[in-house]
């Protein structure tokens, strides 16, 4: 059965943050986020839907409007979010996509629940969608939805975005449910990634774990789907942010006025060095701190002349991987602090929760030096902010070559930061380089940064999906 819904996106959590007060009563709010920017014109301008979970376990809401868009969540019961969220998803793809950081972990009971979970998924896209709709799935929590979705309703057109890296063969291959997650990708007519690499290694992967041939960006898909061949397309479509949006915020009086008070509470350093992560392992920021504390230690920089700041914001606190870290980094800090810093004065300033983005646009803005040293990382749109937010073109940005944005803010100061050595000659180069150079490199990055925002790159996707023909409704 077709829906009304012209487009629509298909996403593990939806636009919106849901509260129910004492009374039953369910109010929202919009979600902060990129993906959410992008998309909501889009929506309302095509009368599209969102399919996602509504972040309550335990619950089921009917479909309502919001925000002019229609909502259709997913109910998700507790035992699912610990066996497709927080197993599946984050305990086994997430760190087999980022490199085997952490050992990944392989159960069939997750795998299980992921099936089930993408099936729901699946079925909510084709009950929501018109005939000949665009439906666009995003990231690794439903990798499995494109091919469930052709088989339910093989007359829409189907585009995939994955978030996060695609990993090469030789780590992909220990997924003992590989082939199953490829066909499962093939399903679309548009896998998107953020670099070419990550698309390369999922062209390899369908060679490797499937009898599909490839072609440059195409595969072509044969028999055994609802036509007698088919074509999928895997393409580069590096994220942005609302680059214009931030830009303004933070060339406000306001913004300004508190760029200026957080250096002198911080006793007005001579360099500010700013790290801003969600505390996980793929982001470096133990080696960031390492860094930092060995040319402290070393009397290169010195405290209170030089601070570090490092925000890291809360994440998946229920996972024992990320305890471990969060117990590992504030031992880091408070060694640090113990060591070198003084009363009133301390050598990291270590925050972990967030912040609101008036607070960030100041952050950004009084930050000499921003530093983003992911180990891994599908684009880090921290480092597209703190561009933005330099309108006075100072600041440096160091940044990973291992994220994505590294291919392309060629002006940054690129770093291995497993080289903690050269991670320290990188920051001192950052935190001593002339103005001139620092502006000549800060420009460069923002118009690259200001002309491709999150629109023009999801514009990109789409003018690409729908491109392509439109397909029969019958098998």
């Amino acid at each position: 059965m077709s829906g009304t819904h012209d487009f629509v996106v298909v996403a593990n959590r939806l636009p919106v943050d849901i509260q129910t007060d004492v009374d039953g009563e369910r109010t929202w709010t919009r979600s902060p986020g990129g993906l959410v920017t992008a998309l909501a014109p889009i929506m309302r301008a095509k009368g599209g839907a969102w399919v996602g979970w509504s972040g309550a376990a335990d619950t089921t809401i009917e479909p309502f409007e919001a925000d002019d868009m229609w909502l259709a969540p997913v109910p998700l019961a507790a035992k699912e979010i610990a066996t497709y969220y927080e197993g599946f998803s984050n305990a086994t793809l997430w760190p087999l996509y980022h490199d085997v950081i952490v050992d990944p972990e392989y159960h069939r009971l997750w795998w299980n629940a992921y099936l089930e979970v993408n099936r729901r998924f699946a079925e909510a896209a084709a009950v929501n969608a018109a005939e000949h709709a665009t439906v666009w799935v995003h990231d690794y929590q439903l990798q499995l939805v494109p091919q469930m979705l052709r088989r339910l309703r093989p007359d829409v057109r189907i585009g995939f975005f994955n978030h996060i890296p695609f990993p090469p063969v030789e780590l992909f291959g220990q997924l003992p449910w590989r082939r199953q997650v490829v066909e499962g990708l093939l399903g679309a007519d548009l896998v998107g990634f953020q670099r070419t690499g990550d698309a390369a290694n999922f062209l390899r992967a369908v060679r490797r774990f499937t009898s599909y041939g490839t072609r440059g960006q195409v595969i072509t898909i044969g028999k055994h789907w609802t036509r007698p061949e088919r074509h999928v397309r895997a393409a580069t479509f590096p994220i942005s942010i609302d680059s214009a949006q931030l830009d303004e915020l933070a060339r406000t009086d306001a913004v300004a006025k508190r760029a200026a008070a957080i250096r002198s509470e911080l006793g007005d350093p001579d360099v500010l060095l700013l790290g801003v992560d969600r505390l996980d392992y793929t982001k470096g920021i133990r080696h960031r701190i390492k860094a930092f504390g060995e040319l402290v230690a070393e009397k290169k920089l010195t405290v209170p002349a030089a601070a570090l700041v490092q925000v890291a914001s809360p994440s998946r606190e229920q996972v024992e991987q990320y305890k471990t870290l969060r117990h590992e980094v504030e031992v880091m800090v408070g060694n640090l602090n113990g060591e070198h810093g003084s009363l009133g004065r301390a050598a990291i300033y270590y925050m972990h929760h967030s912040y609101p983005q008036e607070e960030m646009a100041a952050l950004y803005r009084a930050a000499d030096v921003m530093l983003v040293t992911a180990l891994r990382d599908g684009m880090n749109l921290v480092a597209k902010e703190y561009v933005a937010a330099r309108s006075d073109l100072g600041g440096v940005l160091v940044l990973s070559e291992f994220a994505g944005a590294a291919d392309e803010m060629s002006q940054a100061l690129l770093v291995n930061p497993h080289d903690i050595e050269g991670m320290k000659s990188v920051i001192m180069r950052a935190s001593t380089m002339d103005p001139r150079e620092g502006r000549r490199r800060m420009r460069a990055l923002r118009k690259r940064v200001l002309e491709h925002d999150v629109a023009h790159w999801a514009n990109s996707f789409l003018s690409v999906l729908e491109a392509v023909p439109q397909r029969t409704s019958h098998v």
